[in-house]
Formats: structure tokens, C-alpha cells, sequence
């Protein structure tokens, strides 16, 4: 671990002023007939309706926004499966400079266009076999571009931890609070603030099963490398928790749980059948850890932080079909 947090609350909070008025203060949902099936009140932060409709956003703005005239004039280069890649290509739009976005080849078609529509290059890999960080990096050097990781940055995961102080400021005390767990900078940004309000808290993340990194790796006390996992949860379809992100997750993360292919997409079906939104596989990770009993003995307040909807209706009729 490093011996100074990369990120303070007051980090958080200052993000917040920055996203003002920029990225949208999503709702929060509440249903009973999900309290009655989990026995708890639980509030879902609703980051579906985020600006290209993840968290994301709220990161990759607030890092792009403090970015010099000189740097925005050459422009942003990152790398994503899409979200991320959605939110960088938004948010340099509307500081009126380029994105180029290195993405899988595999990525959602959907993210892709959706990337493509907001004005960004798009560099593809394979990400099985390729290096997207390497391959990001060579294009920011031979182009003069400034990489915002999806990550692996203070104040991407300054701003990723907006989500979680506008959560708590609409529901006052939480018991625990339950994010998808990908590379680590949502629920490492959310800890910040959620532990500084509220120290009594439990922080707990949720991986699907085919990868789970961080658990391996908070559970060995170092960062643990896996082969890229095979998931429908192609948000958190990484091989190793970021540096800095694990270094703050160390000291926060109370709980990592685990969930498999079909609870997730359970758990998209219910979002979609009871509550009435759409979920993408990813997002719907913490919804399933909850109604699958993955996460034990509920607390009597819990928050969910419901990361993402990017989800086209052909994938999204294919995975919540009775056919899987």
C-alpha cells in the first residue's frame, strides 16, 4: 500500500462542484417488493441515467476538465470497453477538443457506436492477446495526446465517487454499501466518502466469478493477475485491479462477493420486470448479489450503486430470455 491516499474526501467533494450542472444527480429508487425479498431497505443509485448512461462519466469529465488549454488542443487518448470510452469521447466534446478510444475488438457493438456518435477515433485489439495500456500509451506519444485511464487516476476516482456522496446525501445513514467492482475506481472513490460520513459502514464490492482479481487479491494482500475472464459482465472483465485504485481499496473494502453469469442476468430480468429499468451486466452485479444471497445477513439499510444500462435490445432480449 501506499503510505499517502492518492485520493481524499475533500477530492470527492470538489469534484462534485466540478460536475455541477455537467453530469446529471441520477435518482434514487426504491421498491418493495425488493425490500420484502431481501429483507432490507434498499436504495439504488441509478447511474443508468448518467450521462451516457454510466458512471463514468463523472470521472472522465472531471479528469478531462482540469486538463491544460495546451493539452486539450492535442487531445485525450484512453482506452475502454466502452463505457469509459463513451464518457471520454462525451466529455471531450464538450471541452471542444478529440478522443481517440483503443477498444477491444469484442466490445458491445452498441458501446461502439455509441463512442463513435459522440466524435472519438476508435483504435481496436484483441484483449485476449493485445495490451490496451501499451497500446494507448504509444498512440498518446507519437500523437502528443493525454491518456485519461478508466481508472487508474486520482481524479477519475475522485469523480466516480460522486455517485456515492449524492447517495448519501439523499438517504442520511447507510449499513453497508454495495458496488460493481471492475478495475476499483467506482467503489474506491464511493469508500472515500461513504467511510468519512458514515465510518460504521461496510463497503462491500461485487465481482462476477470468472473475475475475481480484487477478492484474490485483497485476500493475498497484493495484486493478483488472472486471464482475462470470460463473463457477460464485460465491464469488469479485467485481469488485475489497478495500483492505485487496489492501494485505496486495501484500507476501505470491507467485503468482496462473487456471482455467476445467470444471476446476473436474473438480476437484469428482475431490474427490467419489477423495477422498470434496464440494467447492463455489469450494473446488475450488486442486484444479484443481493437476490441471490450472495451477500449473507443483510444489514437494515443498504445502498447499491447500479453503475450502468449500456445495453442494446438484441443483447439485452438474448441474455434475458428463457433461453439465456
Amino acid at each position: 500500500m501506499t503510505s499517502t491516499p492518492p485520493i481524499t474526501p475533500d477530492d470527492v467533494r470538489d469534484a462534485a462542484a466540478r460536475l455541477k450542472g455537467v453530469a446529471h444527480r441520477t435518482p434514487v429508487l426504491r421498491s418493495r417488493t425488493l425490500d420484502g425479498l431481501v429483507g432490507a431497505e434498499v436504495f439504488l443509485k441509478c447511474e443508468n441515467f448518467q450521462r451516457v448512461g454510466a458512471f463514468k462519466f463523472r470521472g472522465a469529465y472531471n479528469a478531462a476538465s482540469r486538463l491544460t488549454p495546451d493539452q486539450l488542443a492535442r487531445g485525450i487518448a484512453t482506452y475502454s470497453s466502452g463505457n469509459h470510452a463513451q464518457a471520454v469521447a462525451l466529455a471531450a466534446r464538450e471541452l471542444g477538443t478529440t478522443a481517440v478510444i483503443v477498444m477491444p475488438e469484442d466490445a458491445p457493438p452498441s458501446k461502439r457506436r455509441a463512442t463513435e456518435a459522440y466524435g472519438a477515433e476508435i483504435v481496436t485489439y484483441d484483449r485476449y492477446t493485445g495490451d490496451r495500456v501499451a497500446l494507448a500509451e504509444a498512440l498518446a506519444a507519437e500523437r502528443g495526446l493525454t491518456v485519461i485511464p478508466p481508472y487508474e487516476h486520482p481524479h477519475v476516482m475522485a469523480g466516480q465517487g460522486t455517485a456515492a456522496l449524492e447517495l448519501l446525501e439523499e438517504t442520511g445513514p447507510l449499513d453497508a454499501l454495495v458496488t460493481p467492482v471492475g478495475g476499483g475506481g467506482l467503489i474506491a472513490g464511493s469508500g472515500t466518502i461513504a467511510k468519512e460520513l458514515y465510518p460504521r459502514l461496510r463497503l462491500i464490492g461485487v465481482e462476477p466469478e470468472a473475475g475475481d482479481d480484487t477478492k484474490r487479491s485483497l485476500e493475498a494482500g497484493r495484486r493478483i493477475e488472472i486471464p482475462v475472464p470470460k463473463t457477460i459482465a464485460d465491464g469488469q472483465a479485467l485481469h488485475t485491479p489497478g495500483e492505485l485504485t487496489f492501494s485505496v481499496n486495501q484500507r476501505l473494502v470491507d467485503a468482496i462477493a462473487l456471482v455467476g453469469d445467470d444471476e446476473i442476468r436474473d438480476a437484469m430480468r428482475f431490474a427490467f420486470e419489477r423495477l422498470k429499468i434496464v440494467v447492463e451486466p455489469s450494473g446488475a452485479t450488486p442486484l444479484a448479489a443481493l437476490l441471490s444471497g450472495r451477500l449473507g445477513a443483510l444489514p437494515a439499510r443498504i445502498g447499491v450503486i447500479v453503475s450502468g444500462g449500456n445495453v442494446d435490445a438484441e443483447r439485452f432480449a438474448r441474455l434475458c430470455g428463457d433461453a439465456g
